[in-house]
């Protein structure tokens, strides 16, 4: 076999459908989000950022920043091993005590990523309670169906936030049977919202346990900032909280929240958990401190909406075909990812603004959109500037809809 031919025909592949990703080469300016550097040929010029997942610029948070600066002269760069070999870390304990508080739980374990926090808990639980089925919604997250599929155990995909059909697979199975339900509170892509108390509901009328991702909602909802599920009113109801420390608190890092013996049981058996190399300190730091900043200023989440709010309302008026969202998720729909690309690149090149073109594996097919996600530090004259550059842009590849 010619391997390195195989490698490109396989990229050539993507080229042919327009999916094919180039990286943006970018410097964040600390102290200046939403604005950066953008590297391209040599050149370098400022660009504004409407696609961070920094949804409240917590990274560049002078407390954030600073916490970081000390815990790296404290304890320098790295953990030294992993958590059970010389990597627990006293940033480490302190910061899972603190993300148990923000839930309402009794422990908390940390990871490396949100990714690695799913796939290992996940492939952990499903692998080892005995003939355990999942369930699992239609438009959950790489890092959950990846968690599902390796542990091997059965699974049931059910249609998204669809509670019948979700009712419907669970009343087929015995009552005694381990059952488990993973699920997200807040859907990235499309901004929706998932029906937590229902959901939680049906757990417990089918003695299922319950998992949500809460990615895309920790330090954005509720009144501490714990989600979603705090918003509603049903944090305690739920078995397994899993979360981030990128996005919503700026650093990062996973982590999952629940049960001493839950987490126990994931410390002690999670493959995922026991041999990566533990976080460094002053990323805990960071993180801790983001964690607590976050919940003592509910302004933040205040104005993160509104400004999310704003960006709707102005391309909505403006024709643009903004597609349904709950949340602080502003998707702009394009439905070809050669157009997608095409678009993206001259906002960038001809206009100075950064926004990804969101194309299938992350979206289905003919769905391929922009994902705007604005933040406490996009200013009416940075909405108003978008909004003239996207004016620009429709009119250049002659698309309709702006009015």
């Amino acid at each position: 076999m010619d391997y390195q031919a195989f490698f490109a025909d396989k990229l050539d592949d993507l080229r042919e459908e327009g999916r094919y990703r180039v990286f943006a080469e970018l410097a964040r300016r600390a102290g200046k989000f939403p604005y950066a550097h953008s590297y391209h040929d040599g050149d370098k010029e400022e660009v504004t950022v409407w696609c961070s997942n920094d949804y409240l610029g917590m990274g560049q948070n002078e407390h954030v920043m600073a916490a970081m600066h000390k815990a790296i002269d404290e304890c320098g760069a790295g953990a030294g091993g992993t958590r059970n070999i010389s990597g627990t870390n006293h940033y480490h304990v302190l910061l899972e005590r603190e993300l148990a508080d923000l839930h309402g739980t009794e422990a908390a374990l940390i990871f490396g990523s949100g990714w690695v926090a799913n796939m290992t808990t996940l492939s952990t639980l499903a692998a080892m309670m005995p003939d355990c089925l999942v369930l699992s919604d239609a438009f959950n997250h790489n890092s959950m169906i990846e968690g599902i599929r390796h542990s091997k155990a059965d699974r049931i995909i059910f249609r998204h936030n669809d509670l019948e059909h979700l009712e419907e697979l669970l009343a087929a199975q015995p009552i005694d049977r381990p059952k488990l339900i993973a699920f997200e509170s807040l859907y990235s892509m499309d901004g929706d919202i998932a029906p937590i108390e229902a959901i939680c509901d049906l757990a417990e009328k089918y003695n299922a346990l319950t998992f949500i991702d809460e990615v895309h909602a920790v330090g954005l909802y509720g009144e501490e900032g714990a989600g979603v599920a705090q918003r509603d009113g049903v944090m305690e109801r739920l078995d397994i909280i899993q979360g981030t420390l990128a996005k919503g608190f700026g650093v990062v890092g996973g982590y999952v929240a629940g049960s001493a013996d839950f987490c126990d049981f994931i410390r002690s058996y999670g493959a995922g958990f026991i041999f990566s190399t533990s976080m460094p300190p002053s990323v805990a730091a960071a993180a801790l401190t983001s964690v607590k900043h976050v919940r003592s200023h509910p302004e933040l989440r205040t104005h993160h909406q509104e400004r999310a709010a704003t960006l709707k309302r102005l391309l909505g008026d403006a024709g643009f075909p903004v597609m349904p969202s709950v949340s602080h998720i502003v998707p702009v729909q394009v439905g070809d990812p050669v157009l997608c690309k095409s678009i993206s690149d001259r906002l960038l090149e001809n206009h100075g603004i950064y926004v990804q073109p969101i194309n299938y594996p992350t979206v289905a097919r003919g769905t391929e959109r922009l994902r705007f996600t604005p933040t406490p530090l996009h200013t009416d004259a940075a909405m108003e500037h978008l909004l003239e550059a996207l004016k620009e842009v429709w009119a250049f590849h002659g698309l309709k809809a702006v009015a």
